[in-house]
């Protein structure tokens, strides 16, 4: 089960708003999920509003709005407020702090545990461009062919530029069965092409394992969702009592997921009291994820395979094993999905979702916006995937049988 912390929040390391999935529910992740009341604030008065500033400005600025905008009829005072706080929210320049009105709170909050179609696809904002993060295994973005990186121009012809996580999201999901036209834009294309997109109530795939010559054992984990302790667990009894003497973890594709299930799957590869991860709030103000695992392939060679649909808790793994250890890293740079959100309830049923802290490996590198770079970079290119062959992993066990024969 996820940790349950604080005021019970459950801790996700996750991308933001990992869009456009899930059948079971939208994947909203990345944050602390969780209810923190807050306290009805007047901000006319200059004594209670929080700001160092003369906050008259703003009121000046309404003013200005309600007595010479052409269509203000067309405005109420509330969209003026809201968008007030979208404002606000905006002005920090990241990408995970987001305003949700009472409608898009309430939805938030259904898409947690409703259903609908989608494409199986992860989304995110990347110089605030929207880009495909990871397609899923055996869903409709796979089988058309998206990738990791793929930007997103447009959907069903509306442009996406300055386009948030939430509005992409509830334009690109829909009936299962129906379509959706992504205008896709890929690293080496000379010009963008479309995507047609049949919907489908999307399966979210957990663990594959398999064994390879050499007494290899290769994991490969497509998320951290609240099945992989005992999937892994599964996984990894099999593989020893079938020999292997080495493992490739494969998180490719992987965007994250639940925190706690991330040190799990670290706790089999480190000594217990290793850092795994640490949650900076604040200089010197921080807390420390230590493992606590029963480090059962803590003595094995490790390699691991990542990509850049590889985010959040795939990246605090990875920076984990990597500190610790010293283990390779094969194929492209990850994500950088490195900061953890906190969703506030405000009166009215509107919310605020803030990034609170940071990830830092345990070497006090930072992931957000940086992402984990590797050892040995390796491109899958389209004709690779088109004729099935997988250049990465070949590297990947590669490396492992160097560090098997040490």
């Amino acid at each position: 089960m996820p940790k349950i912390i604080k005021g019970k929040r459950i801790k996700i390391a996750a991308l933001t708003l990992l869009a456009v999935v899930l059948a079971g529910g939208i994947f909203y992740g990345g944050f602390i999920f969780g209810k923190t009341k807050s306290v009805a604030v007047s901000v006319n008065a200059t004594g209670n509003t929080p700001l160092s500033v003369d906050s008259s400005l703003l009121w000046d600025a309404v003013s200005l709005v309600k007595s010479k905008y052409v269509d203000i009829k067309d405005v109420s005072d509330q969209d003026l407020l809201y968008g007030a706080i979208k404002g606000v929210l905006g002005a920090l320049s990241d990408p995970y702090s987001v305003f949700f009105p009472p409608s898009d709170a309430a939805k938030f909050n259904q898409d947690l545990s409703g259903s609908f179609g989608g494409i199986g696809a992860e989304l995110g904002i990347r110089n605030n461009q929207l880009v495909v993060i990871a397609p899923l295994k055996n869903n409709p973005a796979e089988a058309a062919g998206l990738k990791a990186g793929d930007e997103i121009l447009s959907i069903n012809g509306t442009s996406t530029l300055d386009m948030d996580i939430n509005s992409a999201v509830k334009t690109i999901r829909g009936e299962p069965g129906t379509a959706v036209t992504l205008t896709i834009m890929r690293d080496g294309w000379a010009e963008a092409k479309d995507f047609k997109i049949v919907r489908a109530i999307v399966q979210v795939p957990t663990l594959d394992w398999e064994m390879k010559p050499g007494q290899i054992a290769v994991f490969h984990l497509y998320n951290f969702n609240a099945n992989v302790p005992q999937l892994f667990y599964e996984g990894a009894l099999s593989a020893l009592l079938k020999g292997a003497k080495g493992v490739v973890l494969d998180l490719r594709n992987n965007p994250g997921g639940f925190l706690e299930v991330g040190d799990d799957v670290a706790g089999w590869f480190l000594k217990r009291g290793s850092l795994i991860v640490r949650e900076q709030f604040s200089p010197g103000n921080y807390q420390d994820n230590l493992a606590d695992g029963n480090a059962a392939l803590a003595g094995i060679p490790v390699v691991l395979l990542v990509n850049g649909g590889s985010a959040s808790a795939s990246e605090i793994v990875t920076g984990a094993l990597r500190d610790n250890r010293g283990v390779k890293i094969v194929g492209e740079k990850t994500f950088g999905k490195g900061s953890v959100q906190e969703v506030n309830d405000l009166p009215g049923g509107s919310s605020v979702k803030i990034s609170i802290a940071k990830w830092l490996t345990p070497k006090g590198d930072e992931i957000n916006k940086v992402g984990i770079s590797p050892d040995y970079e390796v491109k899958l290119t389209d004709d690779d995937v088109e004729n099935g062959r997988d250049p990465q992993l070949d590297k990947a066990i590669e490396v492992l049988k160097a560090e098997m024969a040490k």
